[in-house]
């Protein structure tokens, strides 16, 4: 099911999105690797912060936490797709990060969580120079 908030403004299609969720009663770095599992079914060991934001902060109190990982194919654990008691149903898409940076060049990718590909960039151009 599209997510209201992008239905409402237009958008047509489902949004590509990184795995997040709400904090609940867990920690950020705790409850990022239970979403990543969750949704991706990709179990990750060291998380690294890469920033917070507020990303609507006139209106919604709501801090993200951003962080990165690196996995592989030896850490799939499940299928992925989210929880069904959570109203989830989840594809989950694997993109190389070229593509991924292009399509939100496009608007395929729309999310403003994708900020993270923009922090990915910015290491890419570090390393290269």
């Amino acid at each position: 099911m599209p997510r209201f908030g992008h239905g409402v403004n237009g958008h047509s299609g489902h949004l590509i999105e990184t795995a997040a969720g709400l904090l609940d009663d867990a920690g950020p770095e705790e409850r990022i690797r239970m979403e990543a599992e969750e949704e991706t079914g990709y179990r990750i060991g060291r998380v690294e912060p890469v920033f917070e934001a507020f990303m609507r902060p006139g209106s919604v109190t709501e801090r993200l936490h951003f962080f990165m990982a690196p996995y592989e194919a030896a850490d799939q654990v499940g299928p992925g797709c989210g929880l069904a008691e959570e109203g989830e149903d989840i594809e989950v898409l694997e993109l190389g990060y070229e593509q991924a940076y292009a399509m939100v060049a496009t608007g395929e990718i729309a999310d403003g969580k994708t900020m993270l590909l923009q922090a990915l960039e910015l290491r890419q151009l570090r390393s290269r120079a």
